[in-house]
């Protein structure tokens, strides 16, 4: 029994390891969206533009794994539209709507409330126990964001606004939650590159209506955008989007959201504020203030004691224990052998 407790803690020890890293590359790559972004919206694309870009773009490079995994359409159809409609539309969406009517830093801080409403879903609709640092991991997270957006720096209110962020926030925990959904089916499990694959699709096809990129200025995407006063190719600000910030992230954040619990992935996607900044402060000469630096020490103390929560004795064990379930399975067997 000694040996098999062993193992499961050094299997439980790994899969912790894995997606709290496979989280890092998520935010990191979700973070470096903001940067790549702004010099192509400053040469006079809309930012929904973009978005619909940069969706479409990365649908585009996953079609051969929809194709591979076209089974998932008949398997599990809801959760392919739930992924498309929240966590890859609405997301962008609910984002750019509330930042035509609210402060960028206030619908950013409203937004990712995301991995809080995440608790409120597993705690209190699930009926399912949360780790104490996990919720201490998403108040702090929620604080020091608020330092690194400096939410005071132009704070002012409109309810169709906030109500839009919220939106957002909803939808984000939604990615989440989703990203989840059937992690603990073994392998009966969908494929999460699959998954991400048809919500790129499906959030192509919304994004399109709402977009309507036959608007578009893609003329744009011909010449140069200016980084800070660097001349960069258009084009390859786009490539990044697409491959670096959009299907290396949703790619390496659903994989850690199988590894760790939606919270705990959740918490450490805080992080993506931060990288964020710094990115803005090293290549677009957005400096930082001190209120921001500290707000960044904050998130990442947050992330780090929301990921260091371990498991507690099954069967009332907390959501936020960064053990896949193939891998208890595999243990269990392991034990009883």
């Amino acid at each position: 029994m000694s040996t098999s407790a062993g193992i499961q803690g050094v299997q439980g020890s790994r899969g912790r390891n894995v997606g709290l890293g496979l989280a890092l590359v998520s935010a990191f790559s979700f973070g470096g969206s903001g940067v790549a972004a702004k010099p192509l919206i400053e040469a006079g694309m809309d930012p929904l533009h973009v978005t619909w870009l940069r969706v479409v773009g990365a649908a585009l490079v996953m079609l051969p794994v929809a194709w591979k995994h076209r089974d998932l359409l008949r398997r599990r159809p809801a959760l392919l539209a739930g992924f498309g409609l929240f966590a890859v539309a609405g997301v962008q969406a609910f984002y750019f709507a509330s930042i035509s009517r609210i402060p960028v830093g206030v619908a950013l801080l409203i937004e990712y409330l995301g991995p809080a409403l995440v608790l409120g879903w597993i705690r209190f609709v699930q009926r399912r126990h949360v780790t104490r640092a996990a919720a201490v991991g998403v108040v702090l997270a929620v604080g020091g964001l608020a330092c690194v957006v400096e939410v005071w720096a132009g704070l002012s209110f409109d309810a169709i606004g906030v109500l839009l962020a919220l939106g957002a926030a909803f939808c984000q925990a939604g990615y989440f939650i989703l990203g989840d959904h059937g992690s603990d089916a073994g392998d009966a499990a969908p494929d999460p590159l699959g998954v991400i694959a048809f919500g790129l699709l499906i959030g192509a096809v919304v994004l399109t209506v709402v977009a309507r990129p036959w608007n578009a200025e893609f003329s744009i995407l011909t010449g140069q955008a200016e980084m800070d006063g660097t001349p960069v190719p258009a084009l390859l600000l786009l490539a990044w989007i697409v491959l670096v910030t959009t299907v290396l992230a949703y790619g390496s954040g659903v994989l850690a959201v199988r590894r760790l619990s939606p919270q705990v992935a959740g918490v450490v996607a805080f992080l993506e504020a931060v990288v964020a900044t710094v990115l803005a402060w090293v290549l677009l000469g957005e400096h930082l203030t001190l209120p921001q630096i500290f707000g960044g020490f904050v998130v990442l103390l947050g992330a780090f004691i929301a990921q260091s929560s371990t498991p507690a004795n099954p069967p009332d064990e907390p959501v936020a224990c960064g053990v896949p379930a193939a891998e208890k399975q595999l243990s269990e067997k392991g034990s009883k052998a």
